[in-house]
């Protein structure tokens, strides 16, 4: 029996894992996608230990008030800075509602589930949304996150260019019990950004810029208070709500939150053509050295890279 389910697990991890690396697509160009963010946080050293023992990156580079993490040792996936006189985060503002930490197989995310437990971290909740299951926590400064797996694209419930997404009950027991006796480590080197959700003061304003301006194509729309976009088919790269009132307003510029997001262009080509395009359109380009931003109309600040 032992030998037996040992054998299911790691046909059942292999396959999932062929799963993973097909889904991947999703996640280079010549698709629009997110693969890092810059958080504030009030204390370093404690957003270091949850980063590194509770999310498992690892620490890539530490200075002062920053540093940076990685999921391959190589490229960042998240960074954190500590501003001078930094404020816990207000109340019924824009900015980050999560960002979602992709994981290649349900067998890493039931071994971040045991980690999870083990270390008594609180969680906010879990579900099994269609495309994907997922669980909720925040940082210890009340950054969101949500870490998921994607479900098997053939079982997504596609509807013409729209995908339906539930939200149902996770079998956590199931996932626990696919990891048998094996513990987390460290996310594992495939571990990217999936998506980012984000508060906006105005949905129809953000649909022009991202999709008028950016070219996302609408997925699903939640009601009349959360949109979900993505580009190439995917069921969301970006999900935008007004769950904190229509008209909030941005975070101040020294409160806990996001500082910006990297969107990822294929090239420089397709990046001219997306600036052109919002500036035409009215938004602001800022250049600050080799870098580009633009704001969307609630403030959330966007560095474009290649």
């Amino acid at each position: 029996d032992f030998l037996l389910k040992t054998s299911l697990k790691w046909v059942t991890i292999e396959y999932n894992l062929k799963v993973g690396d097909y889904m991947s697509k999703y996640h280079k160009g010549p698709n629009l996608y997110v693969n890092h963010l810059v958080l504030k946080i009030i204390d370093i050293d404690r957003a270091i230990k949850f980063y590194t023992k509770i999310m498992g990156f690892s620490l890539l580079k530490k200075e002062d008030n920053m540093a940076v993490f990685s999921a391959d040792g190589f490229n960042p996936i998240v960074t954190i800075i500590e501003p001078e006189d930094v404020v816990p985060k207000p109340a019924r503002r824009t900015g980050l509602y999560h960002f979602a930490v992709l994981l290649p197989t349900r067998y890493d995310l039931g071994l971040f589930i045991k980690n999870i437990r083990d270390e008594w971290y609180p969680i906010i909740g879990g579900a099994y949304h269609g495309v994907s299951e997922a669980i909720y926590l925040e940082d210890p400064d009340g950054n969101g996150i949500e870490v998921y797996c994607d479900t098997e694209e053939s079982k997504w419930d596609r509807r013409g260019s729209s995908i339906n997404m539930v939200t149902e009950p996770l079998d956590y027991g199931d996932l626990i019990d696919l990891t048998g006796d094996d513990k987390w480590d460290k996310a594992p080197l495939k571990t990217k950004i999936g998506h980012i959700h984000l508060h906006v003061a105005d949905l129809d304003e953000a649909r022009k810029f991202y999709c008028d301006g950016l070219g996302f194509d609408l997925i699903m729309e939640a009601g009349n208070s959360a949109i979900f976009l993505s580009t190439g088919g995917y069921h969301h790269h970006i999900g935008l709500n007004s769950w904190q009132g229509k008209g909030a307003a941005p975070l101040p510029d020294n409160s806990v939150g996001m500082l910006y997001y990297d969107l990822v262009f294929p090239d420089e080509g397709k990046r001219e053509e997306k600036l052109n395009k919002l500036m035409k359109l009215g938004y602001e380009v800022m250049k600050e050295e080799k870098d580009i931003f633009v704001k969307d109309p609630s403030s959330n600040l966007i560095r474009f890279v290649i």
